[in-house]
């Protein structure tokens, strides 16, 4: 039966949640709280950061947990699990706290962007809800970012919604790219659900159902004077699209009162089409026509066409922005951000005691136990480095404090004159919704404020960008190394 549009999101999980959790229980050990932390390896694209996005859905997402009895018939169709695991399903709702960066946030390799204390149970089953939410929007935002930034001030909007990889990626990734800073989508559901500017034109259709360019032309500026947008690359862009547009402008437009707003050019050599263009439409005296491009664009080629003084005044951007892919001039076919989920610590006797994962890559050696992440400013108000201290230590910022650089720990290093602001904040307290969410527009906000403010321009470079330091508490690294030190002493030797 096709329950698509009744689907409960409850149940996007891994199988092996529920086995797990279903293992739990049968041991007894479902009321045992726990410490999973959230974080991610690279950035995408090999950017110098990234952004934190889904924050709202997740939230959602945990308000809303719950089993159907049509989920428990499935369930039991598996004869997987005991009955008594599944009649404490049916009346289940998270009951831990979860702490998390505020959505929007700049972000960097390693650090615990959100932090989920709760029961076993509880904390088992979300894993792959949250990790798909994070991975997905994080990554857009991200990619949105790295091609408005390419953009130096000019409009980049989503038009991607016919190559996202589903429905749903096409609508939150048109959110996610709004935070990014994408100045509005071509995606209507995405519009009506978040007050997401919402703009398009004309496909190639339009003009080719008319017995000709001109009379399409005329049609459509007929019905949208206001907003008359022509796509001008259909047949000839130089010797038909503009001389066509601007016959419109003259004949339709302008007896109206009204001016031709812009075309849009989607094939071609977009450099030497956009600025023969600007010089047709300067004569005309359309000097206030934008010119558009599209054409499977991303963050190079936009630098490319900016390099070669394209005369472009936007970008609508496709399937690279909303798929997040990388371009011919990267060694990846898809950048990922690659968000994964690990337990930090487990109480025991009323005490978290933390928990490593050893790996013979360092980079999967994880940072254990409960901890705060705190953002280093320097005495400009730029972002010096983060900073990884034990959940219960105090520092003291009136006077030159103390870090470890994990990479050289050797070193003696001291942050002088610095200020802290720490990065995660309560979002739920046993179950509870604690924090009031913002509104995406001051989410966006937030993002363009810490890169215009507090991040470093070098950090933010396409190519070769600085890398952003993580540091640690000397009491953290020393907590470290002693449990690197006791599973290294507790290997069984062959």
């Amino acid at each position: 039966m096709n329950q698509s549009n009744n689907r409960n999101l409850s149940m996007v999980m891994d199988l092996y949640e529920l086995t797990m959790a279903n293992g739990y229980f049968n041991d007894g050990d479902k009321e045992i709280r726990v410490a999973f932390d959230v974080f991610y390896r690279r950035n995408p694209d090999k950017g110098g950061f990234a952004i934190f996005a889904g924050l709202e859905q997740i939230v959602e997402y945990i308000e809303n947990l719950h089993f159907t009895k049509e989920d428990m018939d499935y369930l039991r169709s598996l004869h997987t699990f005991t009955e008594d695991f599944l009649q404490y399903l049916e009346d289940f709702r998270f009951g831990g706290d979860i702490f998390a960066f505020p959505e929007g946030t700049v972000m960097y390799p390693g650090e615990p962007i959100v932090t989920i204390v709760a029961p076993l149970i509880d904390a088992q089953l979300v894993e792959t809800a949250v990790l798909a939410l994070i991975n997905h929007q994080s990554l857009i935002a991200t990619k949105t970012r790295r091609i408005v930034k390419a953009a130096r001030g000019k409009a980049v909007s989503d038009f991607g919604a016919r190559r996202a990889h589903n429905m749903d990626a096409a609508v939150y990734g048109a959110r996610a790219a709004y935070i990014g800073g994408a100045s509005g989508s071509a995606t209507v559901l995405a519009g009506q659900m978040f007050g997401i500017p919402v703009s398009g034109t004309m496909a190639h259709s339009w003009v080719m159902y008319y017995k000709d360019e001109f009379e399409a032309f005329k049609h459509y500026a007929e019905n949208y004077p206001d907003n008359t947008i022509l796509l001008v690359d259909t047949y000839d862009t130089l010797k038909s699209g503009i001389p066509n547009a601007i016959r419109v402008a003259r004949e339709v437009l302008i007896p109206m009162g009204k001016r031709l707003k812009g075309v849009r050019i989607d094939s071609g050599d977009l450099a030497y089409l956009s600025v023969k263009a600007r010089k047709m439409l300067n004569e005309a005296g359309l000097e206030d026509c934008k010119i558009i491009v599209s054409n499977s664009l991303d963050e190079y080629t936009i630098s490319s066409l900016n390099s070669q003084g394209a005369a472009i005044d936007s970008y609508g951007v496709g399937e690279r922005l909303i798929t997040g892919a990388s371009s011919a001039y990267s060694d990846e076919t898809l950048s990922l951000l690659g968000a994964v989920y690990k337990i930090a610590a487990v109480e025991e006797n009323g005490k978290f005691v933390p928990r490593i994962k050893i790996s013979e890559n360092v980079e999967k050696i994880t940072n254990p136990g409960l901890k705060k992440i705190y953002r280093v400013y320097d005495q400009n108000g730029k972002a010096k480095a983060d900073l990884i201290a034990k959940a219960d230590e105090v520092l003291d910022m009136t006077k030159d404090l103390r870090f470890v650089d994990p990479n050289m720990p050797w070193k003696n290093l001291k942050y002088t004159g610095c200020s802290v602001r720490e990065l995660q904040v309560k979002i739920f307290e046993n179950g509870k919704r604690i924090y009031e969410l913002p509104s995406l527009e001051e989410i966006r906000d937030y993002v363009k404020k810490q890169l215009q403010d507090e991040i470093w321009e070098e950090e933010q470079r396409l190519v070769n960008p600085h890398k952003h330091y993580l540091d640690m508490t000397p009491d953290y690294y020393e907590m470290k190394m002693s449990l690197l030190y006791e599973s290294k002493k507790n290997e069984i030797i062959k």
